[in-house]
């Protein structure tokens, strides 16, 4: 399978394609610079909103693995907005020039303000501009896809904890601020809980949920369970051993930040089900 990876050069992407190549697939990895992308891959620099045939100029792949995304962890950038269309009228094309399956790396963003468990029949109320475009670019690709036959995957990801500065992560930010030798870091009470998902374990369900095409639709890549974040980052710290404390109270919740809020991770279950089982035959 010849899968086609945009924003390959992103804290996400280039570890899905290092995923991808380490199980086997072909890959083609596109975004505009290529400086932490596994040379495994078959790379592409390039503004693929500006390509006239895409399907052509990324080498006909059969799957599309679009992660590419700007500002995502500036919530309210205007540019969610104005991207939007971009990422609809590129799917489209892909789409229209034959390609037989699509998945898009989306958010739990895109459900607002909601406490619980999500599914994939969870109705989405988004509270920031990264929320409402995801939300918008999933129903428009969906459509698209269900009218041209095509495979259809959103992959809805949740909280990513990985212990690289290179990011914009809270998890990220702290191992920066311990690089710069700072003792403390300004930080919220922590009460909230989140669904949590160490990075190489993101990467991994990433690259086995678009390699089959049986389990479709909205599909958590999440751990399916809620745990503190105090508890988390306090834990990731100690698992760094990192000589820094978190300042408590520095900063307020987002209002748009649930109280409680994970991931249902049946269908994540029901892939590696099948993966499990491919390899005992």
């Amino acid at each position: 399978m010849r899968i086609l990876v945009t924003g390959a050069n992103g804290y996400l992407g280039k570890g899905v394609v290092e995923q991808l190549l380490d199980n086997g697939s072909e890959v083609i990895a596109t975004d505009f610079a290529d400086s932490f992308i596994d040379k495994r891959a078959k790379v592409i620099c390039g503004d693929i909103f500006s390509m006239e045939d895409p399907y052509t100029e990324l080498g006909k792949p059969d799957l599309l693995l679009h992660m590419a995304w700007r500002d995502g962890f500036v919530h309210n950038s205007i540019n969610h907005i104005k991207d939007l269309p971009r990422h609809y009228e590129f799917i489209t094309k892909m789409i229209n020039s034959g390609i037989k399956q699509v998945a898009v790396m989306g958010s739990m963003h895109e459900i607002g303000f909601y406490e619980g468990s999500i599914n994939e029949n969870t109705p989405c109320n988004p509270q920031s501009l990264y929320g409402i475009s995801k939300n918008a670019l999933r129903e428009l690709v969906e459509l698209e896809c269900k009218n041209k036959d095509v495979i259809f995957q959103w992959l809805r990801g949740f909280y990513i904890v990985g212990n690289t500065a290179d990011g914009s992560s809270i998890f990220s930010k702290i191992m920066q601020a311990s690089r710069e030798e700072k003792l403390t870091f300004p930080f919220t009470l922590g009460l909230n809980q989140f669904d949590f998902l160490d990075y190489e374990k993101f990467c991994e369900e990433v690259a086995d949920t678009v390699m089959q095409n049986e389990v479709n639709g909205i599909i958590n890549i999440c751990s399916g369970r809620p745990e503190k974040l105090a508890d988390r980052v306090e834990r990731f710290i100690e698992e760094n051993n990192l000589n820094i404390n978190l300042k408590y109270g520095a900063f307020s919740d987002r209002p748009y930040d649930s109280k409680a809020i994970w991931g249902d991770d049946f269908k994540i279950r029901m892939i590696e089900k099948m993966k499990d089982t491919a390899y005992e035959k």
